[in-house]
């Protein structure tokens, strides 16, 4: 029989039992733009000789800005996430929002993986979670011990509902990636450079998978398929995919009838091809998950997991079937019901939406989902029922594409500046420095005054705000 996914490591289940609170620094590109910011304006106030101004400005800048970037953290204390800092809870005082959100009441954890730096076979990830409910947001990325202890603390806790695919992955398998690879070369899995020719040779036949034999393995080799089944995922998150591929390859032979490790592969696949721009191998990647789909039978959690890679993919309808089978199979499927709903708004649908959204929120297992469920079904109603909040949301939302595009136009129009002023003082010619300099700062400011807007607007329209006008 197929066998369940990975249980959580006992590396893992040490950290949760811990008391101990863990922290992560929050992304410091907010604080390295105002450095910038006021680094610039320094230099213009030098340029307009108001010399004690100009130092007043960097030395503010260059002390403050990094110390509270310094102290700007997400701390998660076994019960609750919140964040740290000066900044933060000034806001939060000013505003009256939140900042802090109980673990019961998380409503969604999303992660983001994107290619920074490949090498050879390998890929170095850098992996984006955010965290969302009762309208609070935080968001940190990976780059060292921190964000591990903070996704083996945070996700085990969480209803998997809760997680996406990618969280999933990274509740189940997120390692040390020195660990990782010291568990490869035990398995004596060979280096990217000697395994690129076989495996391309290997997985550019198709009927090499399909003709994998189909009998029932002995318990030796289920357990050692899925102990080479949980190092392929680790390398696979740790960035070695080639070195994945092959360990998927080894696991897949010995357990040919593992359908969760046909769709693992599916997606170390996919990862490899999109790594490569092999749009071969993205069709390979398809195909598998194909397979996995057709021999998935009554299992309602991996066909639920297929579909939501069908929607990564873009194979939108092929999701749809999934999604559609999942309930035939399954009937409790809040993923498979929610994704229907993100399928429905594609498509634009509403009243699909509504409906699915409606069914979701009674299959919800935590009052966290139920609230979330609920609220979309609700925005979306009133999006269907009235007409003039759709009028107000569709032009909030043509106005925040407009303030992207006014920001990448302006953000060109700052760096053509640049040459100005420094044309202008090397050949000493103030007027050509000074217009450098003009447009620059008018650029600038227009930016930031972008950026605020547009995090104004990022919000949808509260439904409260358009029942008291009416």
């Amino acid at each position: 029989m197929p066998t369940k996914p990975a249980v959580v490591s006992a590396e893992t289940v040490r950290t949760i039992t811990t008391g101990d609170s863990v922290s992560i620094r929050v992304s410091p590109n907010s604080y390295f733009i105002a450095l910038f910011i006021s680094t610039f304006f320094t230099g213009f106030l030098v340029y307009l000789e108001i010399d004690w101004a100009a130092a007043l400005l960097f030395v503010l800048s260059w002390i403050c800005i990094p110390f509270l970037a310094f102290t700007d953290r997400i701390v998660f204390d076994g019960k609750r996430i919140s964040r740290t800092g000066f900044l933060p809870d000034a806001w939060a005082w000013l505003n009256g929002s939140r900042s802090r959100l109980k673990l019961s009441d998380i409503e969604q954890a999303e992660t983001q993986a994107l290619r920074a730096l490949k090498r050879g076979g390998s890929v170095f990830y850098r992996y984006r979670t955010a965290i969302r409910g009762k309208d609070v947001h935080f968001a940190f990325a990976s780059g060292g011990e921190d964000y591990r202890r903070m996704v083996r603390r945070i996700f085990p806790m969480l209803s998997e509902n809760v997680l996406d695919n990618r969280s999933i992955e990274l509740r189940d398998y997120l390692s040390e990636p020195k660990e990782t690879l010291m568990k490869a070369e035990f398995e004596q899995i060979p280096s990217p450079e000697v395994l690129e020719s076989s495996l391309r040779g290997f997985y550019s036949r198709e009927k090499n998978l399909h003709a994998l034999p189909v009998e029932s393995p002995d318990h030796e080799d289920r357990e050692k398929a899925e102990e080479l089944r949980r190092l392929a995922n680790e390398l696979r998150l740790s960035g070695h995919l080639l070195q994945a591929l092959e360990a998927f390859r080894r696991a897949l032979v010995l357990n040919p009838r593992d359908n969760w490790i046909l769709f693992e592969l599916a997606r170390c696949m996919q990862s490899f091809a999109g790594s490569e721009r092999d749009k071969k191998m993205e069709r390979r990647a398809l195909a598998l998950l194909r397979l996995a789909e057709r021999r998935a039978q009554n299992d309602g959690e991996l066909l639920a997991r297929l579909g939501e890679s069908y929607f990564q993919f873009g194979e939108w309808e092929r999701a749809g079937k999934v999604f559609q089978r999942a309930l035939d199979r399954v009937e409790t499927s809040f993923r498979s019901v929610r994704g229907l709903a993100e399928i429905a708004l594609r498509e634009g649908k509403i009243a699909h939406v509504i409906h699915h959204f409606s069914t979701a929120t009674r299959l919800a297992e935590t009052p966290a989902l139920r609230r979330w469920t609920r609220g979309e079904a609700d925005y979306f109603s009133r999006l269907n029922n009235d007409d003039i909040y759709m009028e107000m949301e569709v032009s909030r939302i043509n106005m925040l594409d407009t303030l992207e595009r006014s920001k990448k136009t302006t953000l060109k129009i700052t760096f053509v500046g640049f040459p100005l002023i420094i044309a202008g003082v090397v050949i000493d010619e103030s007027l050509v420095a000074n217009l450098g300099w003009a447009i620059c700062s008018v650029s600038l400011l227009i930016w930031v005054g972008l950026i605020m807007s547009q995090r104004m607007l990022s919000g949808r329209i509260p439904l409260e705000m358009v029942q008291e006008d009416n």
